[in-house]
């Protein structure tokens, strides 16, 4: 076989009474058959130089096809004047098409840590500082909490105690009716996530606890105002004196007894239905503890002993009522329906 030196083959096929002569085009690989078996790649580099010379580039000259019918043929992205139409579309923010811009996430999403109390630094600092501030005012005024307890039982038959409190005895107490009302909305705020909803329309969940302490504090102080609007009306002032020194009591030992279980229920994580039983159970004392003071107070001496009924309905449950409802519907309007 004799090999010319070109890079085109010349084939003649034979048809009837004429020849065609056809040329092909040379490949790399037949450049390469022609080669020894053992030849360099340098040798083969050098073969395939001599055969293939690199030729001149010539653009295409055609008109751009790839538009509307009957409109402009495309312009250039980098164009500073093109509209602000043609740069946008609705790839224009896909980061498959923008490598410098920051894709999503490797893998799947897990399922999100629920939250916790103890997660909460926000929370856990105020329930600790509130720890210690109950703990270093009760060593101050423990006395205080005892002669309290023992007179709020003994049953007397003067209308009036000679206990006497003081200034920072009761800024004390004012200080457990505050912390009530806080440890009261925290729970109504798990109370709130678990049978109401998680997604609010205020910024931060913090708000909703702002907002749940500010109606606490209005409900003990409407209670305040019912009792002694009532009492001055049916009732001398003396009793009057001794009744509110016994709210008081009352309203800070809420706060003492609903301590423990909001610690209990932010550390060691027990369901919402034990703390909602703990919470019934307390309230229940409570409202004991209330129509007790109330019967000794005002009405151990009258002839007509239902009189109490009506009273503690008036002055306690209906309140009480209005209260969760209130609660329930500034978390229903609150909460994001999805």
């Amino acid at each position: 076989m004799i090999v010319t030196d070109s890079i085109q083959q010349q084939h003649t096929a034979v048809g009837g009474d004429s020849a065609v002569t056809t040329y092909r085009p040379l490949t790399p690989a037949q450049v390469l058959s022609w080669l020894p078996r053992n030849a360099t790649p340098a040798q083969q580099d050098s073969a395939i130089q001599s055969r293939f010379k690199p030729g001149e580039i010539r653009w295409s000259e055609r008109p751009d096809t790839l538009h509307l019918p009957d409109h402009d043929r495309g312009r250039s992205a980098l164009d500073v004047n093109l509209p602000q139409y043609y740069r946008e579309g609705f790839f224009s923010k896909d980061t498959l098409f923008h490598p410098e811009l920051r894709g999503g996430r490797n893998g799947v999403a897990g399922d999100p840590v629920p939250y916790t109390v103890h997660s909460d630094n926000l929370l856990t600092g105020l329930l600790l500082f509130c720890l210690i501030v109950a703990v270093i005012a009760f060593s101050s005024v423990k006395d205080f909490l005892l002669r309290q307890i023992k007179s709020f039982f003994y049953f007397s038959h003067e209308t009036t105690s000679d206990m006497s409190e003081t200034a920072i005895e009761l800024r004390f107490q004012f200080f457990l009716v505050m912390l009530a009302g806080l440890l009261i909305s925290l729970l109504f705020y798990f109370y709130t996530l678990y049978y109401i909803g998680e997604t609010f329309i205020l910024r931060s969940p913090y708000y909703l606890i702002l907002i749940y302490w500010g109606i606490m504090l209005a409900y003990f102080l409407l209670k305040s105002i019912l009792y002694t609007v009532v009492n001055t009306v049916l009732f001398d002032s003396k009793r009057n004196k001794q009744w509110m020194r016994s709210f008081l009591f009352i309203t800070s030992a809420e706060g003492i007894l609903m301590f423990p279980i909001m610690m209990v229920k932010g550390y060691f994580d027990i369901s919402t239905e034990s703390a909602g039983i703990y919470v019934i159970i307390v309230l229940s004392i409570i409202k004991i503890l209330t129509i007790f003071k109330s019967y000794i107070i005002f009405f151990s001496r009258n002839v007509v002993k239902l009189q109490i009924i009506l009273y503690f309905c008036a002055l306690e449950m209906v309140p009480l009522l209005f209260l969760m409802s209130i609660l329930n519907a500034t978390a229903n309007m609150l909460k994001i329906n999805i």
